[in-house]
């Protein structure tokens, strides 16, 4: 999952290394329905957690349940894989298959096979309806979700007992306890990551809790919104102005300097997934989670979706390919694989099966909490085929929208406009 909403899906750092790890993109006798190329995110940020010992071992085991057939993948850090993809797809060197955090430009050139075309009915059905939903164009689905995760708020338990603060409900109540945290010098009450590594998860979420988002009503951006307004205002000034967001301004905040501030016990508040839980947990703190609260203005009652991510597989048309991807994906989204990646990294599986037979969901009450949110969520509109540069103009530009000097309306309205510019060129 791209760093990100892990993008999305993983949240760690990826090798520059790792394209030398593993056979190149077009080094094979690929296209005679023996060899399958697949180009795949690093999921892993060192040597040791490298996402090829995996992959390594399911091609092997892929390759010895069908003789005569192997894979080849090659792995490109997160930063990297989009622009790599896209550029082997303009010289005519498509992968069969990828993994990485956008398919609906590709599909939106018609380059993709639908799921059907690859997948039994039984497989294609046993998605997480959300991730399918987001993973489908005019209800056909061709971005396959891998893996998954959902936001929720998390607070230091100890930071908030010293305090005396109360785990909140509403944005009123966060600013409480915010204000209390403040009063012990702890250093950011409440990080807002709105820096250009993962700006646009980190705005989704407040949208969302005030009844907002990025998606239409009808399809197309809905960026400027009154309710998003709305939000962005709050935030400048309930949160920002009187200093409870720390030392940084949201606008230089990266997602994971947010994230290695809570794990050194500075951060009361941050929103945050299932790897940081794992890892907070790792190191004895005590940390609790809660939905996003939601906005004081809301009616008492009313159910919101939480933010989720996705990352996405796909698959390309090419002469003599799709039974050899068919069978390679029905492999892959068996449930005792598609868990033994989803665990690597702490991550949520994207089937209905293997969230059901996942013994780390069924043993551990966090991730349970994760999957009940992923199964409301609301991911980001992948389905556009220009969400990959609006999100980029989302992460460079959203940020301003809380600083000092700032008028929210006018930066929302300016990153609409350079939204619709991107759509029209489409």
């Amino acid at each position: 999952m791209r760093p990100r909403i892990l993008g999305a899906a993983a949240s760690v750092a990826a090798l520059g290394l790792l394209g030398s790890l593993l056979a190149a993109c077009g080094s094979s006798d690929s296209g005679d329905g023996t060899t399958l190329r697949m180009v795949a995110a690093e999921y892993g940020d060192s040597p040791a957690t490298s996402s090829k010992a995996y992959w390594d071992k399911l091609t092997a085991a892929f390759s010895a349940a069908h003789p005569g057939k192997k894979v080849e993948v090659t792995l490109y850090p997160w930063a990297d894989v989009d622009r790599e993809v896209t550029r082997l797809v303009k010289e005519g060197n498509a992968p069969d298959v990828a993994l990485m955090g956008a398919y609906s430009d590709f599909a939106a050139e018609g380059r993709l096979y639908a799921a059907g075309d690859l997948l039994s009915i039984k497989a294609e059905a046993n998605f997480l309806r959300p991730l399918a939903e987001a993973g489908s164009v005019d209800d056909t689905l061709y971005g396959l979700p891998f893996v998954a995760s959902s936001r929720l708020l998390f607070y230091n338990e100890e930071l908030f007992d010293k305090a005396g603060a109360e785990p909140p409900k509403t944005w009123s109540d966060l600013k409480d306890a915010a204000e209390e945290l403040k009063k012990e010098d702890v250093l950011y009450p409440y990080a807002l990551p709105l820096g250009p590594e993962e700006a646009h998860a980190e705005a989704l979420i407040w949208e969302l809790s005030n009844g907002g988002g990025y998606a239409g009503g009808s399809g197309g951006y809905s960026i400027a919104s009154e309710q998003n307004t709305q939000t962005f205002r709050w935030i400048k000034d309930n949160l920002v102005g009187p200093g409870l967001t720390g030392p940084v301004l949201p606008a230089e905040l990266n997602r994971q300097d947010a994230f290695d501030a809570f794990l050194r016990g500075d951060v009361g508040m941050l929103n945050g997934y299932p790897s940081l839980l794992h890892q907070a947990r790792a190191k004895g703190m005590k940390v609790g989670t809660l939905s996003m609260p939601v906005s004081d203005t809301l009616r008492g009652g009313q159910a919101l979706p939480s933010a989720g991510v996705a990352d996405w597989m796909m698959a390309f048309k090419h002469d003599d390919n799709r039974d050899l991807v068919a069978s390679f994906l029905e492999f892959v989204y068996e449930d005792k694989n598609l868990n033994e990646f989803a665990g690597r990294y702490h991550l949520l599986p994207s089937t209905v099966s293997a969230s059901q037979a996942s013994k780390d969901a069924a043993s551990d009450p966090g991730n349970a909490q994760f999957l009940n949110a992923l199964r409301n969520a609301e991911l980001y509109p992948v389905n556009e085929p220009s969400w990959l540069q609006v999100s980029n103009t989302i992460k460079r530009n959203i940020g301003k929208a809380v600083a000092p000097s700032a008028d929210p309306k006018a930066v929302l309205d300016g990153i609409a406009q350079e939204v619709q510019d991107i759509a029209k060129q489409r």
